[in-house]
């Protein structure tokens, strides 16, 4: 006899894990293409100023509550949870809990929203104690609109959870597209207002954008769970189970934020730029590790809380597969960085107020973060078997190890750069505080340093525990081997373009570097006899004979 809390799974077909890490990352692509454009045009209207500053540490200052309630720790807790009642058949159970996690989200969101709006002053003070006069003030005005935004943005995660849960991948992921979209239309529609009135407007178009990016959403969201009813979620067991699961998640996504936060009071101690340079940098960073590393494990985790017997040897075999997935485009991703980071940084930003210090000390920063490329982009994939695992307890730990770490080396090594001024007093810089470039110093590529020192011990830690419990997850030396050298001999082919057509202007020049060092990597990888490479040619080459 059948179970009448039950109701048929509408959930769509299960997708193979490449397939589905496909469609986030065609999503996740089109909106770091959108954030890479959004990127050009602050750099063309602020550079690397006052007013670039604010911009960038205004963003980041609610941008961790999103990140910390967000769907890191939705995707610990309430997409494991959601996923397996829908994998049972439990449609209606499932849906009350996404109604009662959506009315938590919305009660928790709105009061850090009113609680940011009214305390701005004071966070101003906190987290950028080295904004002062104009550029405080400043802060303050686009904090306040800021946080509300934040607000919609945690909603717009509690839609991701569900939207992916159903198998249903691309819609979420290519959203951000219209929050960048709406920053992007404000910075043009006001570019002849003075910086003060273009500033509050992109941060404005911001609020409006995060608007938009949730209600894209929730036709799809509502479409596909009928049964999603706002309630209190006293009575649901598994909302329990999610809201138990979320603290140690939040706590351990809060010890991260910590080091962000840390970050940003450090950066607002240096010279005026030093935070809008971290953010440059850190956007490019960011964007391999969102597209390869964020899609895979994405697409990994509700598979994997849909399969909680004999989890061990899938989970094992999972990681191995995925983990030689993401090695694959990181590898390359690392050395372009390094090698040609100059060409990419300067065809990204080099324009209008941005000017060629600017690139050169962008890239030192970007190249500084790129050493920890390889143990970020594992980590999240180590992060997700945990949490299949129901096991949320021990990336928190570790995570607050990375913190500390982060911090302590971060702040040695920035020292080692830049002097800081605290009040009255004076942090003089130590080894290389006569490095600069056309005068401007490199505390930046300090702390960033500090954070691929934090990484590796993250990985370290992470990699040993999922080790002790399923034994070997690593890619391989070999492997790993093979890949680094199609990539330097792929970077060989990216700085001889570049010297072929040193005159050309910078955008079409770093186009052309980048085509050349990814159809050189691609064949030397093909050469080598690395599997990943036919299995990208040849769905290439599938597209193209559909077209």
């Amino acid at each position: 006899m059948s179970d009448p809390g039950r109701t048929p799974n509408t959930t769509a077909p299960a997708r193979s894990g490449g397939f589905a890490s496909l469609l986030i990352g065609a999503g996740i692509l089109l909106s770091r293409v959108a954030g890479l454009i959004r990127e050009r045009v602050i750099a063309s209207c602020f550079g690397a100023g006052l007013h670039a500053d604010v911009f960038s540490a205004g963003l980041r200052l609610p941008n961790a509550i999103q990140n910390l309630l967000g769907e890191g720790t939705l995707s610990a807790s309430f997409i494991p949870v959601y996923a397996e009642l829908l994998g049972q058949g439990r449609s209606r159970e499932a849906g009350r809990v996404a109604g009662a996690m959506f009315a938590l989200l919305l009660a928790v969101a709105g009061a850090i929203a009113l609680a940011g709006i009214a305390l701005a002053p004071l966070l101003v003070s906190v987290f950028t104690p080295g904004f002062e006069g104009h550029r405080r003030e400043l802060m303050i005005t686009v904090t306040r609109i800021f946080f509300p935004m934040t607000g919609v943005l945690v909603l717009s995660a509690w839609a991701l959870g569900i939207l992916n849960s159903h198998r249903q991948f691309f819609v979420p992921y290519f959203a951000p597209v219209l929050w960048n979209a709406a920053i992007i239309a404000a910075l043009l529609g006001f570019r002849n207002a003075d910086l003060d009135r273009l500033l509050t407007a992109a941060a404005t178009g911001a609020l409006l954008g995060g608007l938009v990016q949730f209600a894209f959403q929730l036709p799809w969201v509502l479409r596909l769970d009928r049964e999603i009813r706002l309630n209190l979620g006293r009575r649901e067991p598994a909302f329990l189970e999610a809201v138990r699961n979320a603290g140690p998640a939040i706590l351990g996504r809060g010890v991260v934020q910590i080091s962000a936060y840390a970050d940003l009071i450090l950066a607002s101690l240096l010279a005026v730029g030093a935070v809008s340079r971290l953010r440059y940098a850190q956007t490019l960073y960011v964007l391999p590790i969102s597209l390869f590393a964020m899609s895979i494990a994405a697409a990994e985790l509700p598979e994997l809380a849909r399969e909680r017997g004999g989890l061990s040897d899938a989970l094992r075999t999972r990681l191995r597969t995925a983990g030689r997935r993401v090695a694959f485009f990181i590898v390359p991703s690392l050395a372009a960085f390094v090698l040609l980071g100059p060409v990419l940084v300067a065809g990204l930003y080099q324009t209008g107020q941005f000017q060629s210090a600017d690139v050169t000390l962008v890239w030192l920063t970007l190249a500084a973060y790129s050493l920890g490329m390889m143990a970020s982009t594992s980590t999240r994939l180590y992060q997700s078997a945990c949490y299949a695992l129901r096991d949320t307890r021990t990336p928190a730990r570790i995570a607050a190890l990375r913190v500390l770490m982060s911090a302590a080396a971060g702040t040695m090594l920035m020292l080692q750069f830049e002097p800081i001024q605290l009040g009255s007093w004076l942090l003089p810089a130590g080894l290389w505080s006569g490095m600069r470039i056309e005068g401007l110093p490199l505390g930046p590529v300090g702390l960033a340093l500090g954070a691929a020192v934090g990484a590796w011990l993250e990985w370290t830690l992470l990699r040993r525990h999922l080790a002790a419990r399923l034994g070997h997850v690593g890619v391989g030396l070999p492997i790993l081997a093979r890949m680094f050298i199609a990539a330097l001999f792929a970077a060989g082919i990216g700085a001889l373009l570049a010297w072929l057509i040193a005159s050309l202007h910078p955008l079409p020049k770093a186009a052309l570097v980048a085509s050349g060092f990814g159809v050189g990597y691609l064949a030397a990888a093909q050469l080598l006899g690395l599997d990943e490479a036919s299995s990208f040619a040849a769905a290439l080459l599938r597209r193209l004979r559909r077209r």
